[in-house]
């Protein structure tokens, strides 16, 4: 019998649900929020996302047939062309400007997710990577979807409902489905140590997710 994405969660069932029900994301989703812890998650995520593209350029190169490179090329350019440019155009509605972006500094939550990521794809191959990143491009559909079926979740009059509408769009969750059914389709050959392997990643992945959300609570608490 093979394995799937959902043996993966199963693996840090505890440490998934603290992320996706995180509670920065309880306060996003009641509209709760303080600005400022925002505003710094935002800028953070300005740097995720550089990194992110990066992670699928180096997708690209583990590839070794043309539909996983076709995969990882897509996505590198829905991440540069779209992804990245409605961040920016985001972040101006929240007051930063091009040239704000330009100089942020990384937080440690930041140095320590992305490079933990590239350092996967690095040291491992092809679904090492896409495990490390599924925390991200899976969670985030997923908390739109829990945040969508939460009764203490405000849309009307939100600040942030922007933000939970970005994740919940079609194709975002396209995008989220596809990648489940990629690692859906390579976690059912693989062994039960490989398996055990990715599980860890998968569990350092979404703690690190974890600090991400921490990381703009930390910041604001700081202030």
């Amino acid at each position: 019998m093979g394995y799937s994405f959902d043996d993966l969660k199963n693996t840090c069932a505890a440490d998934w649900q603290a992320y996706i029900q995180h509670d920065f994301v309880r306060q996003l989703g009641a509209g709760t929020l303080e600005s400022d812890a925002f505003r710094y998650y935002l800028q953070q995520d300005y740097l995720f996302i550089q990194h992110f593209a990066r992670a699928y350029a180096l997708a690209i190169y583990k590839s070794r047939n043309m539909a996983d490179l076709r995969q990882a090329f897509d996505s590198l350019k829905a991440i540069i062309d779209t992804e990245l440019t409605l961040h920016v155009d985001y972040c101006r509605q929240w007051g930063m400007t091009d040239h704000d972006l330009a100089r942020l500094p990384e937080d440690r939550a930041t140095m320590a997710y992305t490079r933990y990521v590239l350092d996967a794809g690095n040291r491992g191959d092809l679904l090492d990577m896409h495990v490390a990143l599924a925390p991200c491009l899976v969670g985030y559909g997923e908390i739109a979807n829990t945040l969508n079926s939460d009764s203490t979740t405000v849309r009307d009059a939100n600040p942030y409902d922007a933000w939970i509408a970005m994740y919940e769009s079609d194709a975002f969750q396209s995008a989220m489905r596809s990648e489940i059914a990629w690692l859906d389709e390579r976690l059912a050959d693989v062994t039960e140590k490989r398996f055990d392997e990715l599980a860890g990643v998968f569990r350092d992945a979404t703690r690190l997710e974890i600090d991400f959300w921490q990381m703009g609570l930390d910041w604001q608490a700081s202030q």
